[in-house]
């Protein structure tokens, strides 16, 4: 668990760092710079044979979704919402991670349905007076959908992880979910970004490095081997631990506004359908949760 509380304390400064020093660049061409950045952090420790050529392809795949498609998402919002509002609305992301654990084990429940409207609801009163603008409503429309790819990761990352070599460590093969990360940022950019008017300034260049190295680099590696050492319901429950931590950084330490009544009423509404989800798995038949 501290794993992942040292991975959420890293990642909760994040959001101000991208909402106040990255604007005006194109998203998807910093997601591919921010992973690049990664790969050269874990490249010195990977080892081609920890993994069988199937098994690599997955673990590509598997971080395709996690980390690449979740930063091409994620990133495309801040154009739209306050960095603030970004953390918040990262707060359904354990309402995802019960729905596909539960399709999973084909363990519906009515509750997580329940969930995710008190979710969209709690996303409403916060938003309530921007919902006309549909910039607004996309940026939370792209939050959602990066909050879906990257508890798909998770959820495949504890499955696929179980299933290496014995010897294998997760610095040796980590190196392949941030290359299929990069693949997939890179393959949208060649449909998004004028790489020829892509010049981050010195300034921005040392924030893309840092999230490079450490938010993502360090932070999704601690994030990924913490998630194997807990069970899945205190998974979903470290999914939230950076909330609080990034919205008192927008608001404290980058100066952002916010109506602080309509942010504690929907972080309310939000919260309560995280806990209608349930952050404890329930017994499988025949035994209890594995750890």
């Amino acid at each position: 668990m501290l794993l992942l509380l040292a991975a959420s304390l890293i990642w909760a400064f994040s959001f101000g760092l991208i909402k106040e020093g990255l604007a005006g660049l194109d998203p998807t061409a910093v997601a591919a710079a921010r992973l690049a950045v990664s790969i050269a952090v874990f490249a010195p420790f990977f080892r081609r044979r920890r993994a069988r050529a199937p098994q690599a392809l997955r673990l590509a795949a598997i971080g395709a979704v996690q980390f690449g498609a979740t930063y091409v998402l994620y990133l495309r919002a801040y154009a739209h919402l306050r960095a603030y509002e970004v953390a918040l609305f990262t707060i359904t992301t354990p309402i995802f991670v019960a729905l596909l654990d539960a399709a999973a084990e084909r363990r519906w429940r009515p509750r997580y349905w329940g969930a995710a409207a008190l979710s969209v609801a709690g996303a409403a009163v916060v938003l309530w007076r921007a919902l006309a603008d549909a910039g607004v409503v996309g940026g939370l429309v792209l939050v959602q959908l990066s909050n879906l790819c990257f508890a798909a990761g998770q959820v495949a990352w504890r499955r696929e992880r179980a299933l290496l070599p014995p010897g294998a460590s997760d610095a040796s093969v980590f190196l392949l979910p941030l290359a299929g990360a990069l693949a997939l940022s890179l393959g949208v950019s060649l449909l998004s970004t004028d790489w020829a008017s892509f010049s981050p300034t010195p300034a921005q260049w040392a924030r893309i490095v840092y999230l490079g190295a450490v938010a993502s680099g360090a932070g999704f590696f601690l994030w990924n081997v913490g998630a194997t050492r807990v069970n899945a319901g205190a998974l979903a429950a470290a999914n939230n631990a950076k909330i609080p931590l990034g919205i008192a950084c927008a608001l404290l330490v980058f100066g952002e506004r916010a109506d602080i009544a309509r942010l504690l009423a929907g972080a309310l509404l939000m919260g309560l359908g995280v806990g209608m989800a349930g952050w404890r798995p329930e017994p499988r038949p025949g035994g209890p949760e594995a750890p």
